[in-house]
């Protein structure tokens, strides 16, 4: 009978773990770069996570089929915008294809923000009517994660060519949902701006890491120096006195979930920007698990928590796929999160939304 350990050794004899540590030193910055990017983008999945979990204390799995969902409303965006799938990059000029990338950032906001609020008031909010355990809310989360995979996967495709938009508008294509990956819509070539110590920097990178930015920090003055932001830490810090001060609950929780999904349909943009054949009814699991990873690894619940969690886990794994190999990729973001909750269970910061100040 072989032991973990003998299995280790077997995998380091055969070569299936690498430790390619020149590998790391010599592409470091173009590591980190690209680890930056994905970090970005699992910073603002993430969000939603943390901030649900802040105000319930539920864990809201389905949010990664709320970014997954984002990514087809600004896909059906770009298509009414009359930019066919093709696989190919269009040239639409700098000013025009931020008009059009923001066009269809809004309305993938619009449509997971829309799916956010419905998936609260359709699931959960009957549940904390009815003083539902906190199981049944992990489990109706699943359970509607489920839903939505399958609505997109078999339900759509049903849906989509009815509406005849194709005779309409020929852009539009006949097809949406299914199976297979959506066939790309690329309005932005990834073309080299600059380099840092020898990394080159897309123009692409630059979109990603600066709308991530600008993204996060209106989150964070929104939290922190709004009326509805102090509702938000009021709730989740205390609740009942929250209500007793004439906050009201039910729509601060409804505003928070708007503003998971907002974020999570900004993300979404950016992903699809990043890879764009990366849109399919099962894209936002994994991508969603790591988000989730990240608000734990930076403390759950904790809103900069989630941003630094995500930047560090898009590094980790960049370097990780180099220094073990690309198959250890997924493997090296959940082993680091392990890792920082043997020594500090709640997370890297640690502190919880109800506590957060400037």
């Amino acid at each position: 009978m072989s032991s973990p350990a003998l299995d280790g050794v077997a995998l380091l004899a055969n070569g299936s773990i690498e430790f390619n540590v020149s590998g790391v030193v010599d592409q470091f910055w173009r590591l980190t770069v690209d680890g930056l990017a994905y970090g970005s983008i699992y910073a603002l999945v993430a969000v939603g996570y943390t901030l649900v979990y802040g105000v319930l204390r539920l864990i809201n799995f389905a949010h990664s089929e709320i970014f997954m969902v984002g990514m087809f409303g600004q896909y059906v965006a770009l298509m009414l915008l009359g930019f066919g799938p093709s696989g190919n990059a269009y040239s639409a000029g700098v000013v025009l294809t931020i008009v059009y990338l923001g066009a269809a950032m809004l309305f993938g906001m619009a449509v997971s923000g829309a799916t956010a609020v419905g998936l609260e008031r359709v699931a959960y909010r009957p549940l904390r009517r009815r003083g539902a355990k906190p199981l049944i809310f992990l489990i109706t989360a699943i359970g509607m994660s489920f839903v939505l995979q399958e609505f997109v996967h078999y339900v759509l495709p049903k849906i989509w060519p009815a509406l005849h938009l194709h005779d309409a508008l020929p852009s539009v294509s006949e097809n949406l949902g299914g199976t297979n990956a959506q066939q790309p819509i690329m309005l932005v070539r990834p073309t080299e701006q600059f380099t840092i110590f020898g990394a080159s920097v897309t123009n692409v990178t630059i979109v990603i890491i600066v709308a991530a930015v600008i993204l996060a920090a209106a989150t964070e003055i929104l939290i922190n120096r709004t009326k509805f932001g102090r509702g938000i830490r009021a709730v989740a810090q205390d609740p009942d006195t929250a209500t007793l001060m004439g906050v009201s609950r039910e729509r601060i929780i409804m505003l928070t979930f708007l503003l998971g999904g907002l974020l999570a349909g900004a993300a979404a943009l950016l992903y699809t920007l990043k890879i764009p054949n990366g849109i399919i009814y099962s894209g936002g699991f994994i991508l969603g698990i790591k988000a989730f990873s990240a608000a734990v690894l930076g403390g759950i619940g904790n809103l900069r928590g989630a941003l630094l969690g995500g930047l560090i886990l898009g590094l980790a794994e960049n370097y990780g796929q180099i220094l073990f190999g690309t198959q250890w990729r997924d493997v090296v973001a959940f082993v680091l999160l392990v890792t920082v909750l043997m020594f500090r269970p709640t997370g890297i910061l640690g502190e919880s939304l109800g506590r957060a100040r400037v």
